[in-house]
C-alpha cells in the first residue's frame, strides 16, 4: 500500500497515468481508477495487492441484421360510406356541366356564323333594348343631376363664408358698417335657400340613382338570364333535331332520349324566365312613369322657386320632399 496523499498530489498521479495510457480503453481507465481507490479512516489509499482481473472488451458484432418494421395499423385515412357517392355525384355535376357549357359555346359561335338558327321574340328582345336605352339615358341624368349638386353646394358653402366675412367687416368698419350688414343679411338668406334647394336636389339623385342602379338592374338582371336560358334551350333544340333527323341505331335511340329530357327541362326553364321578363318590364315602364313625373314636377318647382326668389314657393316645394321621405311610398320604386 501506498502513503497517504494529498489531493494535488492524487491529481497530479492521475494526470500522469491517463497520459502514459493514451492506447488503452478509456472504460478500462474509469474502471481501474474506481478499484484502485479506496477510502479509509486516513484519507485515500491506493491498493495493487489484489488486482482486479483484465475484462474482456466487448467486440463489435460483424454484420447488422436489419428487421423491417411491420403494423396492423392501416395509415390510410378511413373514409365515410358516402364519400364514395359524393365524388360520384361531383363528377357527374362536372360532366355535365362541361357537356352544358360546350354546347353553349358552339350554339353562340354558330349563331355568330350564321350556321344554325336562333329563338327570337321581337316584341320582348324591343322591349329590352328600349330598357338598356333608358338605363343609358338615365344614368346620363344621375350623372349631370350629381353635378349639378356638388356644385350647388361648393356655391352655398362659399356664400356662407362670405355673409360670415361680412358680418365681421360690419363690426370692424364703423364707416361701412350699414353696407356690409345689408350684405351680410342677403347672403345668409341665400345660403338659407340653397340649403333647402341643395336638399331638394340630393333627394331629386336619390330618387334617380334608385331607379337606374336598382330597379332598371335588378330588370336587366333577370334579362341576362333569361339569355342564357335562350341560348340552352337552342343548344339543346339542335341537338334534338340532329338526333331526330339520324338513324335509327341503338346509340342514336339512347342519345335522342337523354337529348329529349334535357330539351323539356330547359324548356320549361326559358319560358319561366321569358314570362318573368315581361312582367318585370311591364311594372317597370308603368312605376317609372309615374315615379319620374312626381320627381320631375318636384325638382322644377324648387329650381324655379329659388331661381325667381319665391321663397314661399320653395318652402312649399321642401314640404313636398319632406312629406315624400317621411310618408311611406305607394309605389314599389320608391320602397
Amino acid at each position: 500500500h501506498f502513503e497517504t496523499q494529498t489531493g494535488a498530489e492524487l491529481q497530479t498521479w492521475h494526470t500522469f497515468t491517463r497520459m502514459t495510457s493514451l492506447t488503452s480503453n478509456p472504460m478500462e481507465d474509469i474502471e481501474n481508477m474506481e478499484g484502485e481507490y479506496m477510502e479509509g479512516s486516513s484519507g485515500h489509499r491506493r491498493n495493487r495487492s489484489n488486482p482486479e482481473p483484465e475484462q474482456t472488451r466487448p467486440q463489435p458484432p460483424r454484420s447488422l441484421d436489419f428487421q423491417s418494421a411491420t403494423s396492423s395499423i392501416s395509415l390510410t385515412t378511413p373514409s365515410s360510406p358516402g364519400d364514395g357517392l359524393g365524388k360520384t355525384t361531383k363528377l357527374e355535376n362536372m360532366k355535365n356541366w362541361t357537356i352544358s357549357t360546350y354546347k353553349c359555346s358552339r350554339q353562340s359561335l354558330y349563331e355568330k356564323m350564321g350556321k344554325t338558327s336562333k329563338t327570337v321574340d321581337p316584341e320582348l328582345e324591343d322591349q329590352i333594348d328600349t330598357l338598356r336605352n333608358t338605363q343609358k339615358k338615365y344614368s346620363e341624368i344621375l350623372r349631370l343631376a350629381r353635378a349639378l349638386s356638388s356644385h350647388f353646394y361648393n356655391m352655398v358653402q362659399t356664400q356662407n363664408s362670405l355673409g360670415e366675412c361680412f358680418s365681421d367687416l360690419a363690426h370692424k368698419s364703423p364707416e361701412l358698417q350699414q353696407e356690409f350688414l345689408y350684405n351680410a343679411e342677403a347672403q345668409r338668406n341665400l345660403t338659407k335657400n340653397g340649403q333647402k334647394l341643395l336638399a331638394s336636389l340630393n333627394f331629386f339623385v336619390s330618387s334617380v340613382n334608385t331607379i337606374v342602379n336598382k330597379t332598371m338592374e335588378d330588370s336587366l338582371l333577370t334579362v341576362k338570364q333569361y339569355e342564357t336560358a335562350r341560348v340552352e334551350y337552342d343548344a339543346y333544340r339542335t341537338d334534338l333535331e340532329f338526333y331526330t333527323a339520324a338513324k335509327e341505331t341503338e346509340a342514336n335511340q339512347m342519345k335522342l332520349s337523354e337529348t329529349q329530357l334535357s330539351f323539356n327541362n330547359k324548356k320549361a326553364e326559358f319560358e319561366k324566365l321569358r314570362s318573368d321578363v315581361q312582367i318585370k318590364l311591364k311594372f317597370l315602364d308603368e312605376n317609372r312613369v309615374k315615379v319620374m313625373a312626381k320627381q320631375l314636377l318636384l325638382f322644377h318647382t324648387a329650381v324655379s322657386a329659388y331661381f325667381s326668389g319665391n321663397q314661399v314657393a320653395l318652402e312649399e316645394s321642401m314640404k313636398q320632399f319632406a312629406g315624400k321621405v317621411k310618408t311611406p311610398a305607394t309605389s314599389w320604386i320608391e320602397q
